[in-house]
């Protein structure tokens, strides 16, 4: 376990604020674009530091306490951009709450957190700012997505010059509350040191070059579009074409401008539906890069053939930022280089991060072998906020984090995502993977996508339920499907109900919300 502290000591380095490393990396010329939005608007590298000093200026104006943390719940903007690195540079604690969440949740997060600043939009002032004042917030600001709010009204009247505040890498600099598709939230502290190991080693082995420019279309109340995607376009100086929201018809307008995109599989499979889609609207790119959720195999070779690009599959968390990376076929500084990126893997673990699998009695398993993934690394979060018992209990003795994922590496240290080991089905006292059903499903005609979940049964303990979402257009049969799945999997293995339905439950990382779908059918049998 890492050792938090709240404020810096007397050896600090100014360089560990995770603000300065980023600023390291700004353009040298600073009236250069450093983001073009989808409104027309740019903000040059200069408008960042003014901005930036302006707002943590305002911070230090407010007299907060050490560790004090800012929680902010507001549309996509460059503002709330300026608004995160500010907080970062005034040496407090950033909190992004997803835009989804409402009232009771919301309640739930400031109670447990105990922010001292909360920004939110207008829309939503009268009762964020109850609620905020009601667990001891002594300051609550607006912020829109059209640069109005209390907030940048007060940081007008603040100078635009600003020290960074001295941080260590140990230094707490974000808290970010798990997507709770398994139970109920829980907040994973990131410290300064944390973010920068993670942001170099992903500019590093992502081949982040001169001149590359990113499609930022992801939110950033997040780990992918907060921290993956923003922290490498700043700490490489690369212009940022901002999407306030995705939209497929803006990316594709926006290919022959960029190298870099970054999505969810949900993303890559809208960008398909366009007609638009094609080599030559794709040529100018470098690298296309999906997570949060699990790619389709078939969504993987489609994209392949219509764009004559691979996408990079990786495999992070809250709680780590990124683990795992396919190869980055350009680069030959890494034992990697020339590997395939694989479909259906998450590559190999990233320089500095240790990945192990093991079995149930604590054994490292062998190749192809499932079991419990575990990491470590100077990645990997210092713990959970205001739970020091649950932070124990996800850690090994030799200090490895209990990732909750099961999976496998391969002959070729492929490292492949079999699930989430709270969705394992114990039926009849076999272990049922639902990621393996869920692939057999998938590759069923007119099957667009599928979700297996374990419920309560009366004599084999647990059981498989199957959710199938056709194809458009196409008309399927829960027997037919189930008549087919018993030709490839073993009787265990088969799911005693299939249901056809429109879509899946998901969270706003696309991400299939198994505990909603448990929850529906905990009484079927």
């Amino acid at each position: 376990m890492k050792k938090l502290l709240t404020a810096a000591g007397p050896q600090a380095l100014p360089d560990q604020n995770m603000f300065a490393v980023l600023r390291a990396g700004f353009s040298s010329d600073l009236d250069k674009p450093a983001i073009e939005t989808d409104e027309g608007l740019f903000y040059s590298w200069r408008d960042l530091e003014r901005g930036t000093a302006m707002m943590a200026n305002l911070l230090a104006s407010l007299e907060l306490p050490a560790g004090a943390r800012v929680a902010v719940q507001v549309e996509k903007s460059v503002e709330t951009v300026m608004l995160y690195l500010a907080t970062l540079r005034a040496g407090y604690v950033f909190l992004p709450l997803n835009t989804a969440y409402k009232s009771a949740e919301i309640e739930y997060f400031l109670q447990d957190s105990r922010p001292a600043v909360v920004v939110c939009s207008a829309a939503h002032f009268g009762w964020v700012s109850k609620a905020a004042f009601k667990c001891g917030t002594t300051h609550v600001f607006s912020l829109n997505d059209d640069r109005t709010g209390s907030w940048l009204e007060r940081a007008a009247h603040c100078v635009d010059q600003h020290q960074v505040v001295v941080r260590q890498a140990d230094d707490l600099a974000a808290i970010l509350y798990t997507s709770g598709t398994t139970g109920r939230s829980k907040g994973a502290m990131l410290t300064h040191g944390n973010l920068a190991s993670n942001a170099r080693v992903l500019q590093d082995y992502w081949c982040w070059r001169a001149g590359d420019v990113l499609i930022h279309a992801l939110p950033i109340f997040h780990v992918h579009g907060l921290f993956v995607a923003l922290h490498g376009a700043l700490l490489n100086g690369s212009k940022m074409i901002w999407l306030s929201k995705f939209d497929a018809k803006a990316v594709l307008r926006h290919l022959r401008q960029a190298t870099v995109f970054m999505g969810v599989p949900t993303l890559y499979v809208r960008l398909l539906a366009e007609p638009g889609l094609t080599l030559e609207a794709a040529r100018h790119m470098r690298l296309f890069i999906s997570g949060s959720a699990p790619l389709l195999m078939e969504t993987f070779v489609d994209w392949q053939e219509r764009t004559g690009h691979t996408i990079l599959e990786r495999y992070g968390m809250s709680e780590t930022v990124m683990l795992t990376s396919n190869p980055c076929e350009f680069d030959t500084r890494h034992p990697q280089h020339g590997a395939e990126r694989r479909g259906g893997t998450v590559g190999f673990p990233l320089p500095g991060v240790s990945l192990r699998v093991r079995d149930d009695q604590g054994n490292n398993c062998a190749a192809d072998e499932i079991g419990a993934i575990e990491v470590k690394g100077p990645n990997v979060f210092c713990g959970y906020w205001n739970m020091p018992e649950k932070t124990a209990e996800e850690f090994t003795e030799d200090g490895f984090f209990k990732t909750g994922d099961v999976g496998k590496i391969d002959q070729d240290g492929y490292v492949t995502i079999v699930g989430r080991s709270k969705d394992l089905i114990i039926s009849g006292g076999y272990n049922v993977y639902p990621a393996e059903i869920e692939s057999c499903i998938n590759e069923l005609p007119g099957v667009a996508e599928s979700a297996v979940v374990g419920v309560p049964h009366p004599d084999f303990g647990e059981v498989g339920v199957a959710l199938l979402v056709p194809k458009a257009g196409v008309v399927l049969s829960a027997s037919e499907v189930l008549a087919a799945l018993r030709s490839r999997l073993a009787n265990f293995k088969l799911p005693k109900h299939v249901e056809v339905t429109a879509e899946l439950p998901r969270n706003a990382m696309g991400k299939v919300q198994k505990n909603l779908l448990r929850e529906r059918f905990k009484s079927m049998f």
